[in-house]
Parts: structure tokens; sequence; C-alpha cells
């Protein structure tokens, strides 16, 4: 399968070829924009998002995000985007998903500070798979500290603890 090049004049028409029939036949009143996502979240975040505005946005945020994750999920499906590039596209309404990464990439360096400082595991609350890669990328990049994910979804979460010392 050919390299998928993240810009939006490669995939936006797969994604308005997929989401246009789609929202139609939902009869949802949304409308959306697709943009390159630029600098965000410490290289962390999407190449690409899909931010959806109408008198139906609200709808796509209920039961946290539902609605919203189903619609990114079946249009990565669409696009056949490889399970490792999941990541690069993001479905939003008004930037709620993308201030969801900058404040994981905070709260992940504040609980590898704590988990430095006491030495006591940090557990988080459980978080999709997506928000749990975000919390092992940023921990990754702090010394001293490891993460690993525990529990069964939909209650996986994410634990920072001490990382052993090296042996000699």
């Amino acid at each position: 399968m050919p390299e998928l090049e993240w810009t939006v004049n490669s995939l936006a028409p797969g994604i308005e070829d997929f989401l246009n029939p789609v929202l139609d036949a939902a009869a949802l009143d949304l409308g959306y924009d697709i943009y390159e996502v630029e600098g965000s979240a410490e290289g962390i975040g999407p190449d690409l998002a899909v931010d959806f505005r109408g008198g139906d946005s609200e709808l796509l945020l209920r039961r946290r995000a539902a609605l919203l994750l189903s619609l990114e999920q079946l249009t990565l499906e669409a696009l056949r985007v490889p399970h490792r590039d999941r990541f690069r596209l993001l479905f939003d309404v008004g930037d709620f998903r993308i201030v969801r990464i900058d404040e994981l990439c905070r709260m992940a360096r504040l609980a590898a500070r704590q988990v430095r400082a006491t030495g006591s595991r940090f557990a988080f609350q459980p978080m999709t798979s997506r928000e749990r890669r975000i919390i092992h990328l940023v921990v990754g990049r702090e010394r001293g500290v490891t993460s690993l994910s525990e529990g069964e979804p939909p209650r996986r979460r994410t634990v920072v603890s001490a990382q052993p010392p090296a042996r000699k």
C-alpha cells in the first residue's frame, strides 16, 4: 500500500467523498473544515483536522464524543489508514480535542514530576488509546520515569512509575 500524503489536497477529497453522504443520510445540520494542523502539541498531535460546525455539532460531543469518534473511525477505515498512522487525522468540534491534547501533555509532565519527587506511581483515569498514546510519548521524553497501560478497555489506564536504575 502506498504511503499517504498528509495534506489537505491529498486527503480532503476522500474525506469529503465519505463524509458528505453519511452526513446527508443522517440529516445532520453539520458542516466542516479540513485543515493542516501546524505545531500542535509538541509534534504529538495530528497532521490534519476535520473541524465540525453547525446546529448539530453538540450532538457530536455527547457521551464522551462517541458520535464524533465513530465518524472519525469510519472515515479512517474508508480511507484505509494504517493503524500506526491513525493519530494523524483528528475530528474535532471547536478545537475541543486539540485543546485536550495540549492538556494531556501538561498532565503527563506533571505526573512525571510527581513520580520523580515522591517515588510513588501515578495512575491516570481511564482513557482512549489515542489519549494513552499521548501520555506514553510525553513520559517517554522525561528522565527517570516510565509508563505502561493496564486494565481492559474501556477501563484501560496509563500508569507512570519510577524507572528502575540501569544495571551496571
